[in-house]
């Protein structure tokens, strides 16, 4: 028998596979290590360890809710609103495993119930339930937009597979109002979530804080994406937005708004602008501009603003500054005569070269005082202050201290600083009336505060106040005092002229048209031409016109601005605006508005004071009393002590026996009526601007629930004087 030999090549080829195999998977080993231990990035910028986690972790952002804008008065101006959309589940799979229905399963119960709550007819809605492979379906118009109410009133019927789709818009109550100013949102994604983003005004420039900041929630999930019961979740609240408190008056805004409308109206300008500024405090009460949007809609014909985004030459409101200068520099005489008309200058760069300036009326007044050519605005009494009292270079200085050229650093997106640039003696002139300068009207506003202050500039101010989400004030605005730029007899002096120039009689003053009786308002107007595509425009309205003014001249207390370009004629539209505005703003702030009225009544504390002795001694000062209660004794009161009241003006007495019975709110304004109230001690919703014009509850009658005040316009004087 022969010895069987073993194939020793076969076991040599066994060990070499192995060692190959061996060596593969010690270099898959060291390679999964490599990316589980360094935490290799795999799609894209996505670590294995976040590929792990988001496979098994689900994030949803949680969205904050934007701050609302407010007018000084708490009217909301700017809100969030959530609406919903109507839907309706479809598919039966959404109901197994459940234990109640999640899918509408009786078609025509479902169709009758909702046409009954929904201006959709009940063959429509049942059109849609009937939809084939449908999951879901929507209602048409008449399922959207629905408000917070509907949707509760539909969601109490407890119909299955009936839900809502909730979304958040912008809401600007009041449509084209303070358009401007408060500015617009658009929707805009970010990191896969829509946020609303604001553009112009205060939506834009205090974006940040009225967004606020998201939060967000995160658990577990299973394969299907649902979250596991019981699971680990963590979650971070997001923070609301920041409230913000406008300085403007909404009842005040309204006259401004209504005013500027028929000015636009009338003369088909280009563009109409107007401001109302508390001449004390620097805060901006209200302003509009014409061509406007209504900011629910964005139907926007130009993104500039024009109280800080319009700059152009603005004629002879300008001598207010000039002349302001000159009385300043110690070196003014009002009574010195001039020869009005005309005056030529030779170019200082070429003898032969003249250019000739002249008055608004080409001939001039003859001989006259600087203080009568104030009046008359007489460009040929600037120049000659230019001449024979200050120079070129003094003009240029203050104008610059006078806020020109430079921004007032109001808070509103897009300010422009203006050029009041000028080298030749002519052009220095020139500027002395309001051409060859650039100026904005927020400019000119500020600039006016010098006169009302006694020589001191306040600055411009929109925000009174931003309140953050737990109600805490982070930020509050006051009067701010630029510096003191002239001295106290300079103002008295332009007071004087600027009375001068608001006379019933157009020989003597420029502003005869807005001349009323009993009512002191000082200014100065202004015409300047238009230069566009390299030359001055000739045509007969080819001007922009404008009034700088304050009321009461003596003490003022706002300051009116208001410009008008390219009307249709030479008609003086501005006139019946500013008187509008003035009457009802003066009404509405208790201005003392006739120069012959009784000084005003000083207010004492009545505080446990006889009731009946505190009503006869205001009554005996012509005061209207309203009296809270039948008690013997005042045990509060409105307005506070030491404030001043005027003829007519009321004064609220809380006594020590009040029920809650009603009072005739009629007539009053609403800082009178919400101070009515809150002494009263009652709940209460004041919608509208202007006046009371009704109450829910009747007077006599008892206060049981929340007293709904409706407010209107009242006072309205047209073109009057």
């Amino acid at each position: 028998m022969k010895d069987r030999k073993i194939n020793t090549n076969k076991l040599k080829i066994s060990k070499f596979v192995y060692l190959v195999v061996f060596f593969l998977f010690l270099i898959f080993m060291v390679t999964l290590g490599y990316r589980c231990l360094i935490d290799y990035k795999a799609k894209g910028e996505m670590t294995i360890s976040e590929f792990i986690k988001n496979r098994n972790i689900n994030e949803e952002v949680i969205l904050p809710e934007r701050g609302t804008i407010y007018d000084v008065n708490g009217n909301a101006l700017a809100q969030d609103v959530s609406s919903y959309t109507l839907i309706a589940y479809l598919d039966e799979s959404r109901s197994e495993g459940s234990e109640t229905l999640r899918h509408v399963q009786d078609k025509e119960e479902t169709a009758k119930t909702l046409s009954e709550h929904l201006d959709i007819s009940y063959e429509k809605i049942l059109e849609r339930l009937n939809k084939e492979d449908a999951y879901q379906v929507e209602f048409g118009t008449g399922g959207k937009n629905l408000s917070q109410l509907k949707m509760e009133e539909i969601k109490n019927l407890n119909l299955p597979g009936i839900d809502f789709i909730k979304s958040t818009k912008r809401y600007y109550p009041n449509g084209d109002f303070a358009s401007y100013l408060l500015g617009y949102t658009k929707n805009k994604e970010i990191d896969g979530n829509l946020y609303m983003v604001g553009e112009l005004g205060i939506e834009g420039y205090y974006n940040d804080g009225l967004t606020g900041s998201a939060g967000y929630i995160t658990y577990e999930k299973d394969g299907r994406g649902n979250k596991i019961a019981n699971s680990n979740e963590y979650k971070e609240d997001a923070v609301d937005g920041d409230d913000v408190y406008l300085t403007i008056d909404s009842s005040i805004q309204l006259f401004i708004e209504n005013a500027v409308k028929k000015a636009q109206a009338d003369s088909e300008a280009e563009w109409v602008v107007m401001g109302v500024m508390d001449a004390k405090s620097g805060a901006i009460l209200g302003y509009s501009s014409t061509p406007s949007f209504d900011p629910n809609i964005r139907n926007l014909t130009n993104y500039m603003d024009p109280l800080v985004s319009y700059t152009y030459e603005p004629g002879s409101t300008m001598k207010t500054f000039s002349y302001m200068c000159a009385i300043d520099s110690g070196k003014y005489n009002g009574s010195d005569k001039f020869i009005s008309g005309s005056k030529t200058y030779v170019s200082e760069l070429d003898e032969n070269d003249t250019v000739t300036i002249r008055d608004w009326n080409g001939e001039g007044w003859g001989e006259i005082t600087y203080d009568y050519g104030f009046a008359m605005s007489s460009n040929i009494g600037v120049a000659n202050l230019l001449e024979n009292v200050i120079s070129k270079q003094e003009l240029k200085n203050c104008y610059s201290k006078f806020g020109f050229g430079k921004k007032t650093g109001i808070t509103l997106n897009n300010e422009l600083n203006g050029n009041i640039s000028f080298n030749y003696d002519v052009e220095a002139a020139t500027a002395g009336y309001g051409q060859g300068i650039m100026v904005s009207p927020i400019q000119l506003l500020q600039g006016m505060t010098i006169v009302a202050n006694e020589g001191v500039m306040v600055k411009p101010y929109v925000v009174s106040k931003i309140v953050d989400a737990n109600g805490k004030t982070v930020l509050e605005n006051s009067r701010e005092e630029v510096g003191r730029v002239v001295s106290k007899s300079t103002t008295d002096k332009m007071k004087e002229l600027m009375r001068s120039v608001i006379v019933p009689d157009s020989k003597m003053g420029t502003g005869y048209a807005y001349y009323m009786e009993g009512y002191d308002l000082i200014g100065k107007t202004g015409t300047a031409s238009i230069y566009e595509n390299g030359k001055y425009l000739t045509g007969n309205s080819d001007y922009i016109y404008s009034f700088a003014g304050m009321y009461p001249g003596d003490d003022p207390e706002i300051i009116i601005y208001i410009a008008i370009k390219k009307p249709k004629d030479t008609v003086n539209y501005m006139a019946p605006a500013v008187k509008d505005v003035l009457v009802n703003v003066a009404k509405y702030m208790n201005i003392d508005t006739s120069e012959n009225e009784q000084d005003g009544y000083i207010v004492e504390d009545y505080t446990n004071k006889l009731t009946t002795e505190v009503i006869k001694d205001l009554e005996n000062n012509h005061l209207k009393v309203i009296t809270l209660g039948t008690g013997n004794k005042v045990i509060n009161q409105y307005p506070d002590k030491k404030s001043v009241v005027y003829s007519d003006g009321l004064v609220v007495l809380l006594t020590n026996d009040y029920d809650k019975t009603m009072v005739d709110l009629n007539g009053l304004s609403y800082k009178e009526c919400k101070s009515v109230l809150d002494l009263m001690g009652v709940e209460y919703n004041i919608s509208g601007y202007g006046y009371v014009a009704s109450q829910n509850v009747l007077t006599g009658e008892k206060v049981e629930g929340v007293v709904e005040i409706q407010m209107k316009q009242l006072y309205d004087v047209g073109s009057s004087g």
